[in-house]
């Protein structure tokens, strides 16, 4: 997510001297204190979003399973996450 043109302002931020250390010594080549604050607002801008999107897609399907009265079992789930895991397993030593 990037900022096109900046209309606006932030409010200052008060931290620790250690907050502040430990920020600047994250920093890469090149990169202002600024530029790191903003793009960490951006990232948890879109992080909280995504998880109110996950929410109300588990709240849809909660919904839908009451509605329709078809539920999956534990069992079923589990094993769909061992086939994932084992494919995913696969594909890295085959690499």
């Amino acid at each position: 997510m990037k900022t096109l043109t900046k209309t606006s302002t932030i409010p200052p931020l008060r931290v620790s001297e250690s907050v502040r250390t430990a920020a600047e010594a994250a920093l890469m080549e090149g990169e202002t204190l600024s530029g790191f604050v903003l793009e960490a607002i951006q990232f948890n801008i879109q992080r909280r979003s995504m998880q109110l999107e996950f929410v109300a897609r588990g709240l849809a399907a909660r919904d839908e399973a009451r509605q329709t009265g078809k539920y999956v079992s534990t069992d079923e789930v589990l094993a769909g996450l061992d086939k994932t895991l084992a494919r995913t397993r696969k594909a890295v030593t085959s690499k």
